[in-house]
């Protein structure tokens, strides 16, 4: 080996250090080839590259021809954009988090004000309620108290708070006074079962303590609540816990708060008396039409007992439509309702506003309506009276008693 295969063997591939020269060719760089290839030109070690003032020249075409100049070829078009800084992490867990506290806070300070408003308006409307004293005293042989909530609700003819345009406009007269125009006893059970209303028909023969027998509008007359109370008392066996009072005036009102109330009538009436004519058919009432269809005695042949099925049907759409969601909780129609009840309403002394709410959440219950049984007249004091059927009748108010549901023999059949 001679001594120039010993120093290119020591050699790392890729030294530039020129190697010895050979005796027949220029010097060469490590990791040369030991040998010319053929059509390559050989490679010379000291030639220096192109200076910046001498480009090199470009063999590349554009479009297939030559091109001038030795940058690269860019594209048509806008230029790049230049990149943007890269944002910092917003976190989008903690602004969720953030975001639902916030809700939260809102919701409960929501649910704060309404509970605020709940207290004030109970309160207020607490004492804008009309009571009459002395309605439910106890006295000398009253009924025991008995399971469940009894109510006598009292149409009152009274025209208190009517001007005289609303008197001719609504047909009631000029009477003074006041007097019953419907009596209905409602019995709310104990054990979450359906409601039952009684209608007790004005002219129903009965024992008025301290008067004989007379029509049962006639305690009202002499006597007030106070002695109406105790004569339905007497007469049905059953206590009463609550009484509550409707004026003409108070009835207008409360139908007119609640925007009218839809009623199906069976038949066509026709009553100047009443100031009222009705076509046959479902139709929307506002308060004067609808305390003309319940005061009318036009059409059946039991005219004063169609007037309290009428009633009864009334009542029960006017609390329903009353006790809906979207009269309680649209202020536009349950503020006025309030106002208007408050005002039309007269109860003993013992009943607030909460049990009006649970009176409005019984009759919005589908009650059943039945009247009392009845069998052929009577005279009385006050002329000729409606009987009532002892046996039947005793059969419903001991139900009531009883605080279950009436036998079916003892409802009425209309």
């Amino acid at each position: 080996m001679t001594e120039d295969d010993r120093t290119r063997a020591m050699r790392s591939p890729g030294d530039a250090r020129p190697l010895p020269r050979r005796q027949d060719g220029p010097l060469r760089s490590g990791g040369a080839p030991a040998h010319q290839m053929p059509g390559s030109e050989p490679t010379r070690v000291n030639e220096q590259p192109p200076t910046p003032e001498q480009p090199r020249p470009s063999s590349s075409r554009v479009y297939g021809k030559p091109r001038s100049g030795g940058g690269p070829v860019r594209p048509l078009g806008k230029p790049p954009k230049e990149p943007r800084e890269p944002r910092e992490p917003r976190g989008p867990r903690l602004r969720g988090r953030i975001r639902g506290a916030t809700i939260l806070k809102i919701i409960a300070a929501l649910v704060a004000v309404l509970l605020v408003l709940a207290v004030v308006g109970f309160f207020w409307i607490n004492g804008r309620i009309k009571t009459v004293e002395r309605v439910l005293d106890d006295y000398t042989g009253r009924p025991a108290d008995t399971p469940g909530t009894n109510w006598l609700l009292v149409g009152s003819d009274s025209r208190e708070g009517l001007s005289a345009a609303d008197r001719r406009k609504l047909a009631t007269g000029r009477a003074v006074g006041r007097r019953t125009d419907s009596m209905m006893l409602l019995h709310i059970p104990d054990g979450g079962d359906r409601p039952t209303l009684v209608s007790l028909p004005r002219d129903s023969a009965v024992s008025i303590p301290g008067q004989g027998r007379n029509k049962l509008n006639a305690a009202f007359a002499i006597g007030g609540p106070q002695l109406l109370t105790r004569t339905v008392e007497n007469v049905t066996g059953i206590r009463i816990d609550n009484y509550m009072e409707v004026g003409f005036a108070g009835f207008v009102g409360i139908v007119d708060a609640v925007g009218g109330v839809e009623i199906c009538v069976k038949n066509a009436i026709n009553d100047p008396k009443a100031g009222l004519k009705l076509k046959k058919g479902c139709q929307e009432m506002d308060g004067g039409t609808a305390l003309g269809y319940v005061r009318t005695r036009k059409g059946g042949a039991l005219p004063d007992f169609e007037r309290t099925k009428r009633q009864r049907q009334f009542l029960s759409a006017v609390v329903k439509k009353a006790a809906s969601p979207g009269v309680l909780i649209n202020p536009f129609t349950s503020i006025p309702l309030a106002i208007g009840a408050t005002d039309a309403v007269q109860v003993d002394g013992s009943t607030g506003a909460f049990d009006l709410l649970s009176l409005g959440l019984a009759m919005g219950g589908d009650p059943v309506t039945t009247v009392v049984p009845f069998g052929g007249n009577e005279s009385v004091a006050g002329g000729q009276a409606v009987k009532w059927d002892s046996a039947r009748a005793t059969q419903l108010f001991d139900a009531l008693k009883e605080d279950k549901p009436v036998p079916k023999d003892a409802l009425d059949k209309g």
